[in-house]
């Protein structure tokens, strides 16, 4: 069996910088500012954190900046456009805009008749939509003290992604409810999850064709809008282990390569490409579930925290071995640095030698073109540089690929 499948008592077995001070109770999200390296999470302690990361080279060190409270548990965050601001909500069944550089006070800006699962703020519309378990959407002008459009839907929403003008909501009973936020007022279309299994996650794709869908039963899906597209459709096992079968709990698009990662109940991570349909790097396990995940702005940062989720219940919860972390992987590998050392001089950036983005291309060089779209598989500028590159100095990039690969067992 591989390292991926490998049982592990290690924490952090990917060396991942770990967060200074983190929650003292399970993590339910984590989120970074579009702005600057400022991470926020919530959690189950009733807590909003917010930390600096610093970044110098490849070492990255945090500082806890602020924090504020809600009554009860808080499940979702957002942060502005702007990096300015914060919004939190949770089992309160408020919703908080916590203007946290400026270091104001949190005031309530949305209240829903249960628990809030899910928020986003809408830059396009200057709106905040939040779900509920109350089996209601809400849009939010922060102008406003009521809401400006209650969405009805057709169970608890467990999920919600937006890339405008695409909106997604994963409810309870395997809904998916596509909304086109031009015309926020009505559902554009309503399908059953192609996963068998409740809906865990959502992540809109970034060129606002399609989505993904992450289910308990470890499995994702990848569904296209349009439904000539709908041959491309296809859905993958992941974060398993043997016949142990463990939730998806996070699934981040990358925002520079459109890469995504998945994080699960099993403790790992794994970088995938949906259309080589490829898993590029596979991380170790964690010794506990990884609950939730997220790019910084430029995705040269990975947050996730690994935690106890409750899936087992409380018969298998030890409070003196079940620490919350957050920890900080760092995606592109400084290759460039490495063969400077060892052989002399160095030809790639570190941003064409990312792990991911040299498995991207080498995967897509084996993959065939498609007759129907031939420019559908073609590899982009960075990626066709970074392809004649490797041509060029093959010997070289066979030692580094197969580092790549070492890397993932250290």
């Amino acid at each position: 069996m591989s390292a991926f499948g490998a049982s592990t008592t290690n924490a952090n077995p990917n060396r991942s910088a770990e967060v200074a001070s983190p929650p003292s109770d399970s993590v339910s999200s984590l989120c970074f500012s579009s702005k600057a390296n400022h991470l926020v999470a919530t959690s189950w302690d009733n807590q909003v954190r917010c930390w600096e990361v610093q970044k110098q080279g490849t070492t990255i060190t945090t500082v806890p900046k602020a924090s504020i409270s809600h009554e009860q548990p808080v499940l979702c965050s957002a942060w502005k456009d702007d990096g300015t601001t914060v919004f939190s909500g949770g089992c309160d069944k408020q919703v908080k805009m916590w203007p946290l550089l400026s270091g104001g006070q949190p005031v309530t800006v949305a209240m829903h008749d249960a628990p809030v699962k899910e928020l986003a703020w809408i830059p396009e519309m200057s709106l905040l939509v939040t779900g509920s378990w109350d089996k209601t959407l809400r849009y939010w002008d922060l102008r406003q003290q009521n809401p400006t459009w209650v969405q009805q839907l057709p169970e608890r929403c467990y999920a919600l992604t937006v890339k405008h003008p695409l909106m997604v909501v994963g409810t309870a009973d395997r809904n998916l409810v596509i909304f086109n936020l031009q015309n926020p007022q009505t559902e554009f279309k309503r399908v059953v999850s192609p996963l068998k299994y409740q809906t865990r996650c959502l992540a809109a794709f970034p060129d606002q064709q399609g989505f993904l869908v992450g289910s308990i039963e470890g499995r994702v899906g990848v569904h296209h809008l349009d439904e000539a597209q709908a041959s491309k459709n296809f859905t993958f096992k992941c974060h398993r282990d043997g016949n142990d079968i463990y939730s998806v709990n996070s699934l981040n698009f990358h925002p520079v390569h459109q890469t995504f990662a998945t994080a699960g109940s099993d403790g790992a991570f794994n970088f995938w490409d949906k259309d080589s349909k490829q898993r590029l790097k596979a991380m170790l396990r964690c010794s506990q579930p990884i609950t939730s995940s997220a790019f910084n702005h430029d995705g040269s940062i990975y947050a996730y925290s690994v935690c106890y989720d409750w899936s087992k219940g409380a018969e298998n919860h030890n409070p003196s071995t079940a620490k919350t972390n957050i920890y900080l992987h760092q995606p592109l590998v400084q290759f460039s640095e490495f063969l400077k050392l060892r052989f002399g001089f160095c030809f790639l950036s570190s941003h064409e030698f990312s792990a991911c983005n040299i498995e991207r291309c080498i995967c897509r060089c084996r993959m065939p073109r498609s007759r129907e779209n031939p420019g559908s598989e073609q590899a982009t500028e960075s990626e066709a540089s970074a392809l004649l590159l490797m041509k060029r100095n093959y010997r070289i990039c066979t030692w580094a690929i197969l580092l790549i690969g070492l890397s993932s067992n250290t």
